[in-house]
């Protein structure tokens, strides 16, 4: 897709239809780093394959500051051609918060077996504080690793063990979302670099396994609604 925030706009969408009611995420974006996550609603028509879908409220986004976020409206028929198969049609929308409209055109998207974002969890949390505690995984083997926080490091070089290396992340309630990233500083005797990182929130804990080389670091996302 042309225009937009990004020199190249990519488009996913994770749809869910059931009867004619179809919900999901549509995800703008340049790269994993770099986009804009919206929940999407709509109605699918079986009769004539066509889907009509409306961007809904915008859950998480890591672009410039310079750029405009558009809440689109899609108007797409479904086709299957051998094992190819596409939505086509049209699309056009609003500059959020404005009655502004934002470019328009043609759009032709086609199924992909994973999603590009599959390797990045997001976590819904209901706290401002969130502690982070990071373990050795299994076998401690000497693994190191450097933590960053919106990529500002908070934990440089600490060796991975059975205790715990800890931080916390502070959620600034007019950014909602934060991205914690692990980096490996070596692979141990047993690579790749392993953790598992234990996440306390003010109601809940969750547990991730996480895995990093040194040409390809580990990342969670933490997204902050207070329902």
């Amino acid at each position: 897709m042309g225009g937009g925030c990004f020199a190249v706009n990519n488009i996913e969408l994770q749809l869910r239809i059931t009867g004619s009611s179809v919900v999901g995420d549509c995800y703008q974006y340049d790269d994993v780093n770099h986009y804009v996550k919206k929940s999407i609603i709509g109605t699918y028509d079986a009769s004539r394959k066509k889907l009509t879908l409306h961007e809904n409220v915008v859950t998480t986004f890591h672009i410039p500051q310079t750029c405009s976020i558009c809440i689109k409206n899609f108007e797409l028929s479904y086709s299957k051609s051998g094992k190819i198969e596409t939505l086509s049609g049209g699309w056009d929308g609003k500059i959020l918060g404005t009655n502004a409209d934002c470019s328009t055109g043609p759009i032709t998207l086609s199924r992909i077996k994973e999603s590009a974002f599959k390797e990045v969890p997001e976590i819904i949390v209901d706290t401002g504080s969130i502690r982070l505690d990071f373990y050795d995984n299994a076998q401690i083997d000497g693994d190191s690793i450097t933590v960053l926080v919106d990529k500002n490091v908070v934990i440089s070089h600490q060796r991975l063990s059975a205790k715990p290396i800890t931080t916390y992340v502070t959620i600034d309630l007019t950014h909602n979302f934060h991205e914690v990233e692990m980096v490996a500083e070596n692979l141990g005797s047993i690579p790749p670099n392993t953790a598992m990182l234990i996440i306390t929130t003010k109601e809940k804990k969750y547990q991730l396994f996480l895995e990093s080389t040194e040409s390809k670091s580990a990342m969670v996302r933490f997204v902050y609604d207070k329902k």
